[in-house]
């Protein structure tokens, strides 16, 4: 009975055991199903982030686009005096030329003093001599000394002079510029022909557009009828980008582009270079004297390839002008400006590049 009781015990025991076995078993498997679940989520949310960091750095594209009119209107205008330079120079700087070295100290030559009894006893030949050789080494460096101080201060003023030299210099030039500049001014005011067209291409080149835009252009200038003439080359349609969002599809656990519909390329397209045309002729009209400019005329043009021939082609995509009194009544913060253009008597072709 004894033994009987001891094995039912024993088993009693082992499926104890196996039970706790089988239940540690299940939390385990429940903590691995919970990070698994923890480590998916985390991924699920990452991807969604970076969806939408690449959805916020196209809808800053975009608005970059959006506001190449409205971002210069509260600007100053270029001016002649913000064509003027100054002579900036850095300071002399004489670096270790203008530190002068200690001379010798004739306590690193002097002999050792006599100690003890010795200093009671009258100096000996010995300690002459010694005097006399240390006087002499003495001499030697100070003399040392003094040459390597006059070849210094000779070098000192050497580069002083080049320094001053370096400042005549750029003074010099400073005032070339400036007077140049006074030049080009007076001419201006005279209606000189060269001359507005040179500042004109001042004023576009103090412009700042977004990367990646072209920077070409050509002006003239009719004294005549008091008039700038403008070509400027546009950006291709690629700078609208093609893609309007990004999203996480979590079925394929993807990042996946949302096209831009071709109709919404076309009409951002339309309003940039129509922005393009307005921004050229407020900075103009805002740079100049209504005596010297009446009116400005814009045509934008694209450097392609005829799809045809494969040869490089200039087409025209707008053109447009405005005289001052008609331009300066516009509200430019709050225009549409293709449809601007249009009211100005030069609607914007839609045309895909």
């Amino acid at each position: 009975m004894a033994r009987s009781g001891n094995l039912a015990e024993w088993e009693r025991r082992l499926a104890e055991q196996r039970r706790e076995e089988g239940r540690l078993a299940r939390e385990r498997r429940q903590q691995e199903r919970e990070r698994e679940r923890a480590r998916q989520q985390e991924h699920e949310e990452s991807a969604q982030q970076d969806a939408e960091e690449q959805t916020a750095a196209l809808d800053e594209q975009v608005k970059t686009l959006d506001e190449v009119l409205t971002s210069v209107l509260d600007l100053p205008p270029m001016t002649f005096d913000r064509l003027l330079v100054t002579a900036e120079l850095p300071g002399f700087d004489p670096g270790p030329l203008g530190v002068a070295q200690p001379g010798p100290d004739w306590s690193d030559f002097a002999p050792p003093r006599p100690r003890g009894l010795r200093r009671l006893i009258p100096g000996t030949a010995r300690r002459q001599r010694a005097i006399t050789q240390a006087r002499d080494q003495f001499e030697a460096a100070t003399a040392d000394h003094g040459r390597r101080e006059e070849e210094r201060r000779k070098a000192l003023a050497v580069a002083k002079a080049k320094y001053h030299g370096k400042v005549s210099e750029e003074r010099a030039r400073a005032a070339a510029r400036n007077a140049y500049v006074a030049r080009r001014q007076a001419a201006v005011a005279a209606c000189d022909a060269e001359s507005v067209a040179w500042f004109a291409r001042c004023v576009l080149k103090a412009s700042r557009y977004p990367d990646g835009f072209p920077r070409e252009y050509q002006v003239a200038y009719d004294p005549a009828r008091r008039t700038v003439a403008v070509e400027f080359e546009l950006p291709p349609q690629r700078v609208v980008p093609p893609v309007r969002t990004y999203r996480y599809v979590k079925a394929r656990d993807e990042i996946e582009p949302v096209p831009r519909p071709d109709h919404e390329i076309r009409q951002r397209y339309e309003r940039l270079i129509s922005a393009i045309a307005l921004r050229t002729l407020h900075e103009i009209f805002s740079a100049t004297a209504p005596d010297v400019v009446q009116a400005v005329s814009f045509t934008g043009y694209l450097r392609t390839t005829d799809r045809a021939t494969g040869q490089p082609v200039r087409p025209t995509l707008l053109s447009a002008s405005a005289g001052r009194p008609a331009f300066e009544a516009l509200v430019l913060a709050a225009v549409d400006p293709a449809a601007c253009l249009a009211a100005l008597g030069s609607p914007v072709p839609v045309r895909t590049h």
